[in-house]
């Protein structure tokens, strides 16, 4: 029984593996145009230094308030 069993195992993940190889070679092999315009114009909030100084900032502070704020005064 275990010998019968052990032999379908092996033959549903024989059919698995094919079925996975045909539609893994079955997508569409169209070549796709990517446009990155790298316009200097736009302006995201990110890419501001300011929002990165103060936003360091902030993260600082909030580390040494996390940490300060785990002694135990005797």
């Amino acid at each position: 029984m275990k010998l019968i069993s052990s032999f379908w195992n092996k033959v549903f993940f024989l059919m698995f593996s094919m079925l996975t190889a045909f539609s893994a070679f079955a997508q569409d092999d169209k070549k796709v145009n990517v446009d990155i315009s790298l316009d200097k114009d736009s302006h995201q909030w990110y890419t501001q230094p300011w929002v990165w100084v103060i936003g360091g900032a902030v993260f600082i502070l909030l580390l040494v308030a996390l940490l300060r704020g785990n002694r135990t005064r005797d």
